[in-house]
């Protein structure tokens, strides 16, 4: 009997967090259920719904565990997972009519895995980068008789092997950007010896393998996905002031290639993450390896007043020419399909003047775009807002993370997603807006005070704002560098909210929240 196709939903976290939802086994349910989604969390972004059951982790079958024993995989899978799971109805459906879960042809057909909400890209190999510690790398190697390969096998769960992503039963493909496929179990095995502490392994899992052989496709760096990686090139989004970038390009004589130096405090470069001795790998998705120094300053200055760069650190480097991977495998995988924001549009209306409102000194009234790469961790916000009622704006924003990076701050209002303008949606279709984005997001933003501000003296919010001070018949305050960084040191100091101006925090499931707190006593939960 054909069975219900389940989605298949892939997630990712930080160190140190979870995936965003708890797991439940509950008296008088069927099933490994998913409760308590964390708004604006990675499970929910990815579009899993209260009530889904989960039917496999990174391929097991799991429907037929202990709850324990599922809880342990999601937990094992390192800082990402992929989970097949049902919603609650086609779930108790297919269970009713004695569907057998587990039986591969049930699944013929099945959807398009989804990445963060949207269709995800067919399936790659994957680089794994291990560096041995004093209990070795982690794994063993073996054969499979009537098997082309090498396959891993006993990867030890916290060793270095299981930290780098490799999973039970991945095929070898490489190691240091060498093919190993054909040689013998004895010479694969010298070959790791040989690599000595510092190991890039090139592998195939069981699904990526078959989309391969259906495509009569030989796997290599360029087919593979570079997430793993524990040290990754940084993409720099840059918004040029009065004063340039705030970096200087140089050229090292005992060294090919072009290096990031002289980095100006608070600039837009030192904002978007560069860092002195960064190495300039592409300038707005072009490879600029083979450039003389001028036409990479010609590169940087073609789209006017923003730009966009791709660098990497020393170590970074080295691991990257380990595996022979070129760093813009990571701007590929990285970077989703951009808004283009015109660089001229009709001046805003501005209506009849209304009574001025008193603005403290120290506010900007230019909104600020925001470039979000996601991380491991996701964007590392979270999107608050009043069930039900318009008006949406950023909380906890993770120091060091993708947001926080990209000049997102707390009580920041969101304007635009993407493009869109979103002051009129609701929290829902925002999220779904953010879903959809894939792994770029582009907010544009407001401090609640300058959005007040604006919104009264009638001012449409845009991105023409960015480079155009808005008119009205009240003088902008003057704003200096100065003044910016005296406020940033005392923002501590600030007075909170108004009581007035608080907004709760909404929840994402009203359901999810009963659930999880009316466990029987033989209910299990899981947080992840």
């Amino acid at each position: 009997m054909a069975g219900p196709r389940p989605r298949i939903i892939s997630l990712t976290k930080r160190e140190g967090q979870g995936y965003g939802f708890f797991l439940r086994v509950e008296h008088g349910e069927e099933g490994h259920l998913i409760r308590a989604l964390e708004m604006g969390g990675a499970a929910e972004l990815a579009g899993l719904k209260d009530g889904d059951r989960i039917i496999k982790v990174n391929g097991t079958f799991v429907d037929n565990l202990e709850h324990s024993q599922v809880a342990d995989l999601v937990r094992k899978s390192g800082m990402s997972v992929t989970l097949y799971v049902l919603g609650e109805e086609p779930y108790k459906t297919a269970k009713a009519k004695g569907v057998n879960l587990a039986d591969p042809q049930s699944q013929s057909g099945q959807s398009q895995p989804t990445m963060n909400g949207v269709s995800a890209p067919a399936p790659k190999a994957k680089l794994c980068y291990l560096q041995k510690s004093s209990s070795g790398l982690g794994f063993s190697l073996k054969s499979i008789k009537g098997t082309h390969g090498m396959f891993m096998t006993e990867v030890v769960s916290g060793s270095v092997a299981d930290q780098a992503g490799v999973k039970i039963g991945d095929r070898l493909v490489e190691i240091n950007s060498e093919n190993v496929e054909s040689l013998t179990h004895d010479q694969t095995v010298q070959k790791v010896k040989a690599a000595g502490d510092r190991v890039m392994l090139l592998l195939v899992e069981e699904d990526a393998e078959k989309y391969f052989k259906s495509k009569s496709i030989r796997p290599g760096v360029a087919h593979a996905t570079v997430r793993h990686l524990s040290h990754k090139p940084r993409i720099a989004d840059m918004i040029k002031r009065s004063d340039g970038y705030g970096f200087i390009l140089k050229e090292d004589p005992e060294r090919s290639g072009h290096y990031i130096g002289e980095i100006d405090k608070g600039s837009p470069a030192e904002r978007a993450g560069l860092k002195n001795g960064d190495r300039l790998v592409a300038v707005n998705g072009e490879e600029i390896n083979n450039c003389t120094h001028e036409q990479v300053v010609n590169k940087i200055g073609k789209e006017g007043n923003k730009c966009c760069l791709l660098v990497l650190d020393a170590e970074t480097e080295k691991i990257y020419k380990l595996g022979g991977a070129s760093p813009l495998l990571y701007w590929e995988e990285m970077r989703g399909s951009l808004p283009g924001y015109p660089e001229h549009e009709p001046a805003p209306a501005v209506p009849a003047p209304v009574p001025a409102v008193p603005v403290p000194s120290d506010v900007d009234h230019k909104p600020k775009l925001c470039r979000l790469e996601k991380t491991a961790a996701g964007f590392g916000f979270h999107l608050n807002g009043i069930q039900g009622v318009n008006g949406q704006y950023i909380k906890e924003v993770v120091k060091g993370g993708a947001a926080d990076r990209a000049g997102l701050e707390d009580e920041d209002m969101v304007v635009e997603v993407n493009g869109v303008n979103v002051e009129m949606s609701t929290h829902e279709e925002v999220v779904n807006l953010i879903r959809k984005s894939g792994d770029t997001l582009v907010l544009l933003v407001a401090e609640r005070t300058a959005y007040d501000y604006l919104k009264a003296q009638g001012i449409a919010i845009t991105p023409q704002l960015l480079n155009n001070e808005p008119s009205t018949d009240v003088p902008a305050p003057a704003y200096t560098q100065e003044d910016k960084r005296k406020d940033t040191e005392s923002e501590s100091e600030r007075p909170a909210t108004p009581p007035a101006q608080t907004r709760s925090r909404a929840s994402s499931s009203s359901s999810s929240s009963s659930s999880s707190s009316s466990a029987s006593d033989t209910s299990e939960d899981e947080r992840l």
